[in-house]
């Protein structure tokens, strides 16, 4: 059984939402979302106490500062921060002047650092995004909203507005990338490899991740395919502080021999 997936790609569902004309989430492009009955049973209401924000990090002393202030000023220093670090500059240290746990690691890639940082906390919604500055946290509330509303996965979909911060090519891949998982999976999706995420925490826990590079790809894939309520939500994308760290060829090869390998293994699944 394939998962449900709120679709962001109606304008017109999205225009709704800004006006305040969309309410619980009714306009999810004719798709029953399957986490409500859970969520209605189930009576949680999240705070922001109940929100851990986790990223990997990796020499990103530009920027890692004001990524933990914005999630400060916006949760208003209730969520709890994880980050798990491989970094040779100052960004472990400026993490822990601003609050967050650091967990040390030694450099392993994108996914090694990223899983061990979802796994690492216990509060029931995690929400993974990245430390160069370029999600915002201001969307926070929105993502913790959806989850009320019964989302097992809030999926953050930069290409929504156009992400014109995003280089040309990485902007190129990632709607390739999009149409490949969309075309294995039978299902629609706008952006695998988006690093803004709300997960309920039984989600992550549930779930064996065997992917480095490509893991944001199969945060997506595998619990849409295993039939979670997965919704894709526009957000804003800005220009990253400090250097890249992904070779966009080395690494686009990679993911897309993650999205193929993850997308198969959960086809062969349902056999």
């Amino acid at each position: 059984m394939s998962g449900s997936l709120s679709a962001n790609g109606s304008a017109d569902e999205v225009d709704a939402a800004e006006n305040g004309a969309a309410t619980d989430g009714d306009e999810t492009a004719g798709v029953e979302t399957a986490g409500d009955a859970a969520a209605e049973g189930a009576g949680e209401h999240y705070t922001f106490d109940d929100v851990s924000v986790v990223m990997g990090t990796y020499n990103e002393e530009e920027a890692i500062a004001t990524v933990l202030d914005d999630v400060d000023e916006v949760t208003g220093g209730r969520a709890e921060v994880v980050c798990v670090d491989g970094s040779s500059d100052r960004t472990p240290a400026i993490a822990r002047e601003h609050g967050a746990t650091v967990i040390e690691q030694e450099p392993q890639g994108y996914g090694v650092a990223v899983r061990e940082a979802i796994l690492a906390p216990d509060r029931p919604v995690v929400v993974t995004t990245d430390c160069d500055d370029t999600y915002p946290m201001e969307q926070l509330p929105e993502f913790l909203e959806a989850i009320n509303d019964g989302a097992d996965v809030v999926s953050g979909d930069r290409l929504y507005h156009g992400a014109e911060a995003m280089p040309a090519f990485n902007r190129l891949g990632n709607h390739a990338f999009a149409l490949i998982a969309s075309v294995l999976m039978g299902e629609r999706v706008h952006d695998t490899t988006t690093g803004m995420r709300a997960y309920r925490r039984e989600v992550v826990e549930e779930i064996e991740w065997t992917e480095n590079t490509g893991l944001s790809a199969e945060l997506l894939i595998r619990p849409l395919m295993r039939g979670r309520d997965v919704r894709e939500r526009p957000i804003d994308y800005a220009e990253r502080l400090g250097e890249t760290k992904l070779d966009p060829i080395e690494g686009g090869a990679a993911i897309a021999k993650s999205i193929v390998t993850v997308c198969l293994e959960e086809q062969l699944r349902r056999l």
